[in-house]
């Protein structure tokens, strides 16, 4: 088997420079919370994937639903030759997402996609066409994706021109504004209706956790506030749960802590246990506003993906998944309070369930310090942690593991984190 140094060898002569890696380590296996690399070293998986593998790497129950469907087709093309699989994941997710009332889906590839499509569905459902987005939001990097995003370096750095008709709001960030959810809420609501016009919104599309953009959990009543404007003015409140889904955040739903029911939801990242795969769903009027022929793609809800799907959505509804993720937060939320008060860098511990974050600052201040915290990324690679980082000025490291990491390998991690700030220190 060739080493990482050879891989990587290999890497700079054929792999566009454009696609970079978080570790020099290249993988060879990876089950539950840990993974190998070719030279036989082992990590503890604090990244799942980017949130994708939530019901663990190589999950038996996924692997022989996939055995099982590749032996008995691979692809028609819905569009051409529809199959049972693709209406059975679209039968969950009228199920598990927030909301008794009808709904519809439509399977896509990946969350760009996805968020893509609930632009189209609701400008074509509404008759309108600005979509309000938020400061420190990441929706994808394709055109219109990257005009909904906020971070400019690396996703939209030279990419330009993007699509128009796309407004960004601020957010609320408790850390950095300091207001209530309800006066942050009602700040935005006021640009929102002053620049652009209540009557010309399609929707308000938003992360109930923001992901890429740092882990920012909105005050209380800042969610329900906007989901009621929206109520109100015939706006589509939009809900991008791609990174938040599936358990991670200790519901189904992140939508779910406030009580919102967005009226389209996308989702990706977790559905498939690393299968890609990935879903707009909404309430059955909206979805169907689109005409025949007018959602789709040649790949959205391959067989393969969607018996994933549903073998990942069986697991975790039988091991309670959302359970194990409050779990982790009620293992690991004490040991990082316990960091923070011994480091002052660490200017804010939050997140919730298995999405949880540390804010690092120039203690005293709430300046951001992306130089401490990648030292301490690299620290923790080098110990064998895998963990990524994260925010709009890239000070903010993300804890994403696993929902099936088990109590030893969760307590392994987060004593390498802990080394890891000690090394800063020193």
């Amino acid at each position: 088997m060739p080493t990482s140094a050879d891989l990587h060898r290999r890497r700079s002569a054929a792999v566009a420079r454009g696609v970079s890696s978080m570790i020099p380590s290249y993988v060879s296996s990876a089950s539950g919370g840990t993974m190998t690399d070719v030279d036989g070293r082992e990590w503890i998986d604090f990244a799942a994937g980017i949130a994708v593998t939530n019901v663990g790497n190589a999950a038996p129950a996924v692997v022989a639903a996939v055995r099982e469907q590749v032996a008995r087709f691979t692809h028609t093309c819905f569009m051409i030759a529809p199959y049972e699989q693709y209406v059975a994941v679209c039968e969950e997710l009228a199920a598990l997402t927030p909301g008794d009332f009808e709904k519809r889906s439509a399977l896509f590839n990946s969350g760009a996609e996805a968020v893509e499509n609930a632009v189209k569905i609701a400008r074509h459902a509404t008759g309108r066409q600005a979509i309000v987005v938020f400061d420190h939001a990441y929706h994808g990097r394709t055109n219109l994706t990257m005009a909904l995003t906020a971070k400019v370096m690396p996703y939209k750095q030279g990419f330009g021109p993007f699509a128009g008709e796309i407004y960004r709001m601020p957010m609320s960030y408790p850390l950095r504004d300091g207001r209530s959810g309800a006066d942050a809420a009602a700040f935005a609501i006021g640009q929102i209706e002053k620049y652009v016009g209540a009557v010309n919104v399609a929707a308000v599309l938003i992360e109930p956790v923001q992901g890429e953009g740092g882990f920012v959990v909105p005050a209380p009543g800042f969610l329900p506030a906007l989901a009621a404007w929206c109520r109100q003015t015939g706006a589509l409140f939009v809900a991008d749960e791609i990174q938040t889904g599936f358990c991670r955040t200790g519901a189904w739903f992140a939508s779910e802590h406030e009580g919102v029911e967005p009226d389209l939801i996308t989702t990706a990242k977790g559905i498939a246990g690393g299968l890609p795969l990935a879903a707009v769903t909404g309430r059955a009027e909206i979805m169907d506003a689109v005409h025949p022929g007018g959602l789709g793609g040649t790949y959205g809800g391959n067989p393969i993906a969607c018996a994933a799907a549903l073998a990942s959505i069986g697991m975790m509804r039988e091991l309670d998944l959302a359970a194990a993720a409050r779990h982790i937060e009620a293992v690991a939320r004490p040991r990082l309070e316990a960091l923070a008060a011994k480091h002052p860098p660490i200017g804010e511990v939050r997140g919730r369930g298995a999405m949880l974050a540390l804010e690092l600052v120039v203690p005293g201040s709430i300046e951001p310090d992306p130089q401490a915290t990648a030292a301490v990324a690299k620290a923790a690679h080098e110990s064998g942690l895998l963990l990524l980082t994260c925010g709009t000025y890239g000070n903010v490291i993300r804890l994403l593991p696993p929902l099936v990491i088990t109590d030893d390998e969760l307590d392994r991690g987060l004593s390498l984190l802990e080394q890891a700030f000690e090394s800063l220190t020193r």
